[in-house]
């Protein structure tokens, strides 16, 4: 996005966009994570990217269009969850960037189990 204003332009970056959506997206209840491809997935851990997991985005001078690869927590209701998202997703970005947001797709990729968490959680202590 440009906008052209009295004192210079002002430009936000799909980067931004996808940061933005990406984070709205964790914060909403029965998101268990964001699912990216295997080379999408390694490509956010070189770049330090992680926020942008799962989102892409295509911006324009005064629209957007955003996609959500996301992982259910079991037991949460999928249509509901998806709601949520978009939602959710939709006012972040349209609260911080000033943008129409014109369609937020969600792509339900998995479900996660409580116990895959706990195991991933113990997994990762240090001893």
């Amino acid at each position: 996005m440009t906008e052209q204003i009295d004192q210079g332009l002002i430009r936000i970056s799909d980067d931004v966009v996808a940061t933005i959506a990406g984070l709205a997206a964790l914060e909403t209840p029965g998101v268990s994570a964001m699912s990216g491809g295997i080379s999408e997935g390694l490509a956010k851990r070189l770049s330090g990217k992680n926020a942008q997991r799962g989102v892409s985005v295509e911006v324009g001078q005064v629209e957007a269009a955003i996609d959500l690869r996301i992982v259910v927590q079991y037991g949460s209701p999928i249509q509901e969850v998806g709601r949520r998202l978009q939602e959710n997703v939709r006012e972040a970005v349209e609260n911080m960037t000033g943008l129409r947001v014109v369609e937020v797709n969600v792509k339900v990729e998995g479900v996660a189990f409580k116990d895959e968490a706990e195991q991933e959680d113990a997994a990762n202590r240090v001893k």
